[in-house]
């Protein structure tokens, strides 16, 4: 039965530069589709947050341009400002219809992002 899953990922962009963030968060998002398998189409919708230092361009910028995701919902928005939060991090949660379980979906935390999740079990770290 295929049900509606959670991927999530992480990852840093070098500075606060619309081309920083579009090549982080295309890293990402290509880097989540391929340790899943998943096929655009099958996308309900993602949503991207950036930490409030990165503010040069939105990520969904980097799905439409670069991955030609037109028809896939995106959002985008910003974390909430914590003193000890990762700085200049893109995270990215994509809702995914899929006949596998929570277990297997692999979750990807890319750069300085690494540190991110340690707790999740089926992680892909870069």
């Amino acid at each position: 039965m295929m049900r509606v899953r959670g991927v999530r990922g992480a990852t840093t962009a070098g500075a606060n530069e619309r081309g920083a963030i579009i090549d982080a968060t295309e890293e990402l998002l290509r880097k989540m589709v391929d340790e899943n398998g998943i096929d655009p189409e099958d996308l309900a919708a993602v949503q991207f947050t950036t930490s409030p230092d990165l503010v040069a361009e939105f990520p969904a910028v980097a799905a439409r341009e670069r991955l030609g995701w037109v028809y896939v919902p995106l959002l985008n928005s910003h974390e909430m400002f914590v003193p000890h939060a990762q700085a200049r991090c893109i995270r990215a949660l994509m809702l995914w219809n899929t006949e596998k379980s929570q277990r297997e979906v692999r979750h990807v935390y890319l750069r300085d992002a690494v540190n991110l999740r340690k707790d999740l079990p089926n992680t892909a770290k870069h």
